[in-house]
């Protein structure tokens, strides 16, 4: 029998009151419901220099160094990514950019290869942040994780959420639950 799945679940956004923040949440719930274990963290709490292969050489920083071993220690991710520029952000990018690095004694991609990932994204905008989703899958998919075709972009996310930071629409609340439930599954059938 397979163990619990792990999900690692975080937006690409810094911003405090990230609508992305709170659609992954509401992700990760579906994922909860479906019996995976969650971890949500913020990408600012790790405080990433700007990738600089000069600074790698002198010391992987420890922010990296706890990355890496969260993203080895999860199976899944579940990943809500804001578009700017019709792309994803320089803290998704970034962090990727870090994560991905070789590591004595790791094998190549150990952080990513074998992941199952599903896509969210937020915008105030009417395509609800579609287009980076697309750079998000490729970025990832060259990598070695599996990326879900079940994904899920909120256009108008402004006049989207509650005060406490839940979904509105029910049927919305639904769909987005319905990616975490998804990986979360997946995960497990490929770890039976």
């Amino acid at each position: 029998m397979a163990s619990t799945p792990k999900i690692l679940a975080f937006s690409g956004s810094l911003r405090a009151g990230s609508f992305n923040h709170k659609l992954v949440e509401a992700a990760a719930n579906g994922a909860r419901i479906a019996g995976a274990e969650v971890t949500i963290i913020r990408l600012s709490d790790f405080a990433l220099p700007v990738f600089d292969e000069d600074l790698e050489a002198r010391a992987t920083p420890d922010s990296v160094k706890r990355l890496k071993d969260l993203f080895r220690a999860h199976h899944g991710l579940l990943i809500a990514s804001p578009e700017y520029n019709s792309s994803v952000t320089a803290a998704l990018k970034n962090t990727i950019d870090w994560v991905s690095r070789p590591e004595q004694g790791q094998p190549p991609l150990s952080c990513f290869t074998d992941k199952v990932a599903g896509l969210l994204a937020a915008s105030p905008g009417a395509l609800g942040g579609l287009r980076g989703l697309v750079h998000l899958r490729a970025i990832l998919g060259n990598i070695q994780v599996t990326v879900l075709p079940d994904q899920f972009a909120l256009n108008k996310a402004h006049e989207a959420f509650n005060p406490d930071g839940s979904l509105k629409d029910a049927k919305t609340k639904e769909t987005v639950e319905a990616i975490g439930t998804k990986v979360a599954r997946v995960v497990t059938k490929l770890r039976a």
